[in-house]
């Protein structure tokens, strides 16, 4: 999936406007697995001109990758084709100043890859879901030009989980996050006004005791209430 055209229509902004305040020598491309992914991490970026693409899979990347220099990749271990570990050294091969910054989907680096030079920064989805913003956290580590690991790579030991029990609302709004909806879109299927449907998602992020949409449908992944 290339998601790079509809940047523009994108809700929210965010990311703490982390990537305002770097000096990013190039663009910025994000490969993520999934529509929901993908969709969260571009709508947490309040400069959209910086994306120069926004996909699912380790060949479009690429593509992209070669028609102009880049400086950031954000990437997921898992895409819906290829590998974002292939994809990362691959990248590097073809732009050497590139930085990257991967998102472990499975919570672990595999042994192979572990002392890889290329493996600049990694995060582990249980980190996202409990910790304080490890995603910016690595994001300013790389730009400095230091590795990253989040605390449960660094440790071993993933952090505590706890699952609530969610109404049927709640559930149903999870789901229809999971599915990669806006507020706007969650309105239109629920038949409520926006301002309902936002209020919807504040409910289930408290309810979940999370701060972000990204956050509260991981933690339904790992909680198993969701699947994306």
């Amino acid at each position: 999936m290339d998601f790079t055209p509809f940047l523009d229509s994108l809700e929210g902004a965010g990311l703490d406007g982390l990537l305002l305040s770097l000096e990013i020598r190039g663009r910025l491309a994000i490969a993520m697995k999934g529509r929901f992914l993908l969709r969260t991490v571009c709508e947490g970026l309040r400069n959209r001109s910086l994306i120069g693409c926004a996909v699912t899979d380790e060949t479009t990347c690429l593509a992209y990758l070669a028609r102009e220099p880049y400086g950031l990749l954000l990437c997921t271990d898992r895409l819906d084709g290829g590998s974002g570990f292939e994809l990362a050294r691959l990248a590097l091969e073809r732009q050497p100043d590139l930085k990257v910054v991967m998102l472990a989907l499975g919570d672990v680096i595999p042994a192979e890859h572990a002392d890889a030079p290329w493996l600049q920064a990694v995060v582990a989805e249980a980190d996202v879901v409990e910790g304080q913003r490890p995603l910016e956290a690595a994001v300013m580590a790389v730009m400095a030009n230091h590795s990253y690991r989040s605390a449960s790579l660094r440790s071993g030991r993933l952090p505590f989980l706890s699952c609530p029990r969610l109404t049927p609302k709640e559930c149903e709004v999870l789901d229809l996050l999971a599915s990669g909806l806006s507020d706007r879109e969650i309105a239109e299927r629920l038949q409520v006004s926006g301002a309902t449907a936002r209020t919807y998602t504040k409910r289930l992020l408290r309810a979940l005791g999370v701060n972000t949409r990204l956050q509260a449908v991981l933690k339904g992944m790992r909680c198993g209430m969701v699947r994306v």
